[in-house]
């Protein structure tokens, strides 16, 4: 039985016609590709090479040898061409989902770092809904959601992505910019621009507001952070947003302020019970969280 050395070796002495060209193929040492060949033949009990002006000729018995080592090194081959494709990612497709305010930001940063590894991996990224998420799973249209909130399902699985916070944002222009943080109370003095309640984060905020007792209105109602934002910077009210929508001053036109009441939450990975991730979706999930852990709410151009 020869070892994959062997066939190796074997292999590079017929295409090369001696010890030497074998040894400078393999880029080793020509006394051990010599030892390697005593030894093989004396395993086998069949002379594999002849010396025939100056060059290693098949013997005649061994031929059908060399046709089955030949044989053998094409499907070793084909198996590194198959692993090589792996590793890079080639032929291979990722297949993701997030919620809005994860998406905007934070999904292209871990995106780029997932392709650092994998530069031929294919991508295809979903926004959804929290309510789309379960179909998005259960259909397999995808691997993996980055969500806001936990869904009651039992055929869904959750692990925690990363923790976060509210933060009131204004205009630039506007009398509050050049503050660092502002309570919920002062927030009701100023028209509000508003996530929908029903929303993780506008809910966090709502229920704020209630157990101060403080009653605001909301002048303009938006489903999404990045909309809240650009209404926010068209200078029609102020807004309460997540840390990872405003994250590394992607957001031109705003400041951003603290909020002195507790604003914390937290957000998951989804994925369909039972179901094994690709090496794929675990680099991106690591990466994500990376990222999610990483993140700071600043204001554009500025440094972090």
């Amino acid at each position: 039985m020869l070892t994959l050395r062997q066939i190796e070796v074997v292999r590079a002495i017929f295409v090369s016609g001696s010890i030497l060209g074998a040894a400078k193929m393999l880029n080793v040492s020509a006394p051990g590709i010599s030892r390697l060949l005593k030894y093989t033949e004396g395993a086998l009990k069949v002379r594999l090479f002849q010396r025939s002006n100056g060059r290693f000729v098949p013997t005649p018995e061994a031929r059908d040898i060399f046709e089955q080592i030949d044989s053998v090194y094409q499907k070793l081959d084909d198996l590194s061409y198959v692993l090589g494709k792996m590793q890079s990612g080639a032929s291979s497709e990722l297949k993701i989902g997030s919620v809005p305010s994860i998406s905007h930001v934070m999904v292209p940063r871990a995106v780029a770092r997932v392709r650092s590894r994998y530069p031929d991996l294919r991508f295809d990224i979903n926004v959804l809904k929290i309510e789309e998420a379960v179909d998005y799973l259960l259909l397999g249209r995808g691997e993996v959601v980055a969500i806001s909130s936990k869904i009651d399902h039992p055929s869904l699985v959750f692990q925690p992505l990363s923790k976060g916070e509210l933060y009131c944002i204004v205009p630039q222009n506007h009398a509050l910019a050049k503050r660092s943080s502002i309570s919920a109370s002062e927030m009701t003095k100023y028209p509000l621009i508003g996530i929908d309640p029903k929303d993780p984060y506008g809910r966090i905020m709502a229920d704020t507001f209630d157990m101060n007792g403080l009653s605001y209105d909301i002048t303009i109602r938006a489903r999404f952070g990045t909309t809240v934002c650009a209404l926010v910077k068209a200078g029609l009210g102020i807004a309460v947003i997540d840390q990872f929508t405003v994250a590394h001053g992607e957001f031109s036109g705003i400041s951003i302020l603290k909020i002195e009441e507790p604003t914390l939450f937290e957000t998951y990975i989804a994925t369909k019970r039972g179901t094994e991730l690709s090496p794929y979706a675990q680099d991106f999930i690591g990466n994500l969280r990376l990222e999610m852990n990483d993140s700071k709410p600043t204001e554009s151009g500025t440094q972090e």
